[in-house]
C-alpha cells in the first residue's frame, strides 16, 4: 500500500536518523529504539503550510522571579485519541486510536506526513533504523519503512506474523494453542489487541491482553518465543540491560531475562497493590530504580541489582487522585500522566522517594502517553504528552526552576 505526501517540493533530510526513544508505552516509558539510516542518499528540506498547530512563546520569568508557564504548541490532526508517541532525531511521531499516525517535524512542530489509515487501531508504535512497527487493536502488528529515494513515503511492507511465519507452521497440530473456550491459535499469533511495543538488542517485544509476550527478529521480523507471562492482559513494556520488564492488570511487574542463544526466562516478580492495575513501567538508565504507575493513582518504587537478588519496594506516592495511564523518565525527572487530565513532574530523590515538582494542566481529556527529550534546550527540556482530547501537546520544562522550587506549580493552558 503506497502512502503519500502532498505540497512535497524538495526531498528533505533522512525521516529517521539520529538515536531516539519510542512508547511505551510505555509505554510510554521505553528507551526502545534506534533511528539511523544508512541505506539512502543524503537530501535537502521539505516546505510545508503551518496547520493544525497553535503555538505559544517560551516559559518567561516575572518580576517575582517565578516561571510563568505555558505549552509551546497544540498539535491537532488526529482523527481520534493519541494513544502513542516516539521520538526519532528531529521528528516525533504520534498515532492515534483513530488508525493514522502523524509525523511532526521539530523545530517548527509542522505536520511532516501522516500514514496508516485504515490499519486497525493504533495501540503502541516503536521506530528501528528506517522502520516503524506499530501495534494495533486488530492483534496485528504492522512495518513500515521510509526511504528518501521515495520522498519520505512511508509504505505498509510486512505484518506480523509473516505469510512465510505461517507457512512454516500452520500444518504441524503443535504449533496451535488454546486461547479460549473450543479456540485455537498458532503460537505465534497474539490472540487479542497488542497493547504495548518495546525493542532491544535487534529484538522486537509485544505485549497484549491475551496475557503473552511475545520475541521478534528485527532482522528476519520471525516470532521467536511466545511467553504467557501474565494472568491479566499486559499493559506496559520497557526493557534495560538484558532485562524486560512488563506491567500487568494482574498487578504485578515481572522481569524477564536471556543468556546467550536461551529463551527468555522470568528474572524476577515486583508485586503492586493487591487488585490494582499497573498500567505502565519505567527504569532509570543505570537499571536500578523502577517505578509503576497504577490504577489506584499511585506511582511505586522499586530499587534492586540486575541479579534480582535484593529488590525491594522503597517508594509509594500518591500521584494522582485517579489512575496512573503513563509515565516517562528523564535524568532526575519522572512524568506521570493520569486519568484526571494532568501530567505531575517529580524529581526523584536519594533512596528512589519522589518529591512533586510540578502539575501541568491543559488536556482536556485523560493523558494517555509521554515522551521527554534527553536533550537540553536552553536551561530545560521538552515535554511532549497525548490524550484522549486527539490533541499532542508540547511543553518546556526549565531544571533550575524545578530544582530550586519544589512547591507545587500549575501549568496550565490559559
Amino acid at each position: 500500500m503506497d502512502l503519500f505526501v502532498s505540497e512535497i517540493t524538495t526531498p528533505s533530510t533522512p525521516l529517521l536518523f539520529a538515536a531516539a526513544t519510542s512508547t511505551t508505552g510505555m509505554s510510554t516509558s521505553s528507551s526502545d529504539s534506534i533511528c539511523s539510516s544508512t541505506e539512502d542518499s543524503p537530501a535537502t528540506s521539505f516546505r510545508f503550510e503551518l496547520q493544525d498547530v497553535e503555538c505559544h512563546s517560551y516559559p518567561s520569568k516575572s518580576l517575582s522571579g517565578a516561571y510563568s508557564y505555558r505549552p509551546l504548541a497544540v498539535l491537532s490532526g488526529h482523527i481520534g485519541s493519541v494513544s502513542c508517541l516516539a521520538l526519532c532525531g528531529e521528528f516525533i511521531l504520534s498515532a492515534s486510536q483513530g488508525k493514522d499516525i502523524i509525523v511532526w517535524q521539530q523545530p517548527d512542530l509542522r505536520l511532516f506526513t501522516k500514514f496508516g489509515q485504515g490499519a486497525g487501531s493504533v495501540k503502541a508504535l516503536v521506530t528501528v533504523g528506517s522502520k516503524v512497527f506499530t501495534a494495533h487493536q486488530d492483534s496485528r502488528i504492522r512495518v513500515w519503512k521510509v526511504s528518501r529515494r521515495s520522498e519520505n513515503v512511508f509504505r505498509l511492507v510486512d505484518t506480523l506474523p509473516t505469510t512465510k511465519d505461517y507457512l512454516g507452521k500452520f500444518m504441524k497440530q503443535s504449533n496451535y494453542v488454546q486461547t479460549r473456550r473450543h479456540h485455537k491459535k498458532l503460537w505465534i499469533e497474539h490472540a487479542d489487541s497488542i497493547s504495548c511495543l518495546t525493542v532491544y538488542n535487534g529484538l522486537v517485544y509485544s505485549g497484549s491482553w491475551d496475557k503473552t509476550l511475545k520475541v521478534w527478529r528485527i532482522s528476519d521480523l520471525k516470532c521467536l518465543e511466545s511467553i504467557k507471562a501474565h494472568d491479566d492482559a499486559i499493559n506496559a513494556l520497557v526493557a534495560c540491560k538484558g532485562i524486560v520488564y512488563s506491567a500487568s492488570a494482574d498487578g504485578k511487574i515481572k522481569a524477564w531475562g536471556k543468556e546467550g542463544r536461551n529463551s527468555h526466562s522470568l528474572k524476577g516478580i515486583l508485586e503492586g497493590h493487591k487488585d490494582v492495575s499497573l498500567n505502565s513501567v519505567i527504569i532509570s538508565d543505570d537499571g536500578k530504580w523502577v517505578y509503576g504507575g497504577a490504577s489506584d493513582g499511585f506511582v511505586m518504587g522499586w530499587e534492586g541489582s540486575h541479579d534480582f537478588l535484593s529488590w525491594k519496594l522503597v517508594s509509594e506516592t500518591k500521584a494522582h487522585q485517579m489512575a496512573v495511564l503513563c509515565m516517562c523518565l528523564t535524568g532526575e525527572f519522572l512524568f506521570s500522566g493520569s486519568a484526571d487530565k494532568s501530567i505531575r513532574i517529580w524529581k526523584r530523590e536519594a533512596f528512589g522517594k519522589l518529591s512533586k515538582v510540578g502539575v501541568i494542566n491543559g488536556h482536556e481529556g485523560p493523558v494517555k502517553c509521554l515522551q521527554a527529550s534527553p536533550n537540553n534546550v536552553g536551561s530545560g527540556f521538552m515535554l511532549y504528552s497525548g490524550g484522549l482530547d486527539k490533541s499532542v501537546r508540547v511543553w518546556w520544562v526549565p531544571k533550575q526552576s524545578a530544582v530550586q522550587n519544589t512547591e507545587e506549580k500549575s501549568i496550565s493552558l490559559c
